[in-house]
């Protein structure tokens, strides 16, 4: 997997995932923002931001999946959780099913000590209420206290996956924010975020001229005149 640049990971951590999608539906992506989840964990960092290493679950199968599944350290769950590369994002596929948990607060604290990002789900986790309490991104569909074993079967680790609705290959760049989170594909995260970093000055300076009274025609979007008075307000803004 490509690292990224700290020059793209700082703009991808002050870009708003509002942005980032717009830029990839410049790009002819319009399936990229996960849907059915939120934020549970505090963020003072900024964005989490982190290539994805993946984790895919499917139906649960009675006679395999008991408590006894667990006692093998080659379970997929507890070996994807030690398998995380430091600083890419855990992005779990639970089908959308919210009647049980995609982990619990044991996995995502070691999850944390071991340095990955954050974790992505379209699960709930179980013991909810201690794991919004911690400083480690974490989104998924909420809490939900009967464990995974009842209706997941985890089966591959770091192959393309669906969360949210939103294809996820190893190594696509993970973006949250107080919104949600958004998937770039890894080949394009440079340009996208150098163009998110644009469009959001110049989005700015627009709002400053609607805070103004100026009216949408021929600001949002901006025509000529406005383009030019915004080169100018740079400018002025440089240091």
């Amino acid at each position: 997997m490509a690292e990224l640049s700290p020059a793209t990971l700082e703009l991808l951590r002050r870009a708003s995932t509002a942005t980032l999608c717009t830029q990839l539906f410049k790009r002819g992506f319009r399936n990229v923002f996960l849907q059915g989840i939120t934020r549970m964990t505090r963020m003072p960092g900024g964005n989490l931001v982190g290539p994805a290493y993946t984790m895919r679950n499917i139906p649960a199968r009675e006679d395999i999946d008991q408590i006894s599944a667990f006692d093998n350290p080659e379970h997929p769950q507890r070996k994807g959780v030690e398998s995380v590369p430091p600083g890419h994002v855990l992005v779990v596929d639970c089908r959308g099913e919210k009647r049980v948990a995609s982990g619990g607060q044991i996995l995502l604290t070691r999850l944390q000590v071991r340095g990955a990002a954050g974790m992505v789900s379209d699960g709930p986790v179980r013991d909810s209420g201690e794991i919004a309490a911690m400083d480690f991104p974490l989104y998924c569909a909420g809490g939900s206290a009967p464990l995974n074993l009842i209706h997941h079967h985890a089966v591959d680790l770091n192959v393309p996956i669906g969360c949210g609705g939103v294809p996820v290959y190893p190594g696509d760049i993970v973006v949250g924010d107080a919104e949600g989170v958004v998937i770039i594909p890894s080949h394009l995260a440079d340009e996208v975020a150098r163009d998110a970093a644009e469009q959001e000055n110049m989005e700015r300076f627009i709002l400053e001229r609607v805070q103004a009274g100026a009216a949408l025609p021929g600001t949002y979007p901006p025509n000529a005149q406005t383009r030019a008075a915004y080169e100018e307000w740079k400018k002025k803004r440089a240091p």
